[in-house]
């Protein structure tokens, strides 16, 4: 084995691992929607940091290309349905809110006896 296969193979390997974490997260946060847990969606949302690849890897192995394609287009389907979820779940607080505060109308009778 050469050094320059053997180079490509721990890249290959350290891709694949990178690979897994992310589809484990994007399983997760597919959960979350899932199982209609608020909680676990709005943080979801609070995550403000987007991903970049780690440099010291080298771009992605040919032969993972495709997979970290399907990847990408799970994940932005999933970032969109969350993007959808929180929308909604804020509107639903919103007209809570606006129910809540409202003055409630309150009975009056009159006594047209006196």
């Amino acid at each position: 084995m050469t050094a320059a296969h053997s180079a490509d193979e721990q890249r290959r390997a350290e891709w694949t691992t990178v690979l897994e974490e992310m589809e484990v997260e994007v399983l997760d946060a597919e959960r979350s929607i899932r199982g209609n847990r608020a909680e676990e969606i709005a943080a979801w949302g609070r995550r403000m940091a987007d991903w970049t690849p780690p440099s010291v890897l080298g771009p992605v192995p040919v032969d993972l290309r495709e997979r970290a394609a399907r990847l990408l287009q799970h994940q932005l389907a999933v970032a969109e349905e969350l993007v959808e979820r929180i929308t909604q779940s804020q509107r639903q607080r919103d007209v809570a809110a606006r129910m809540a505060y409202r003055p409630r109308p309150v009975a009056a009778f009159i006594d047209r006896a006196l």
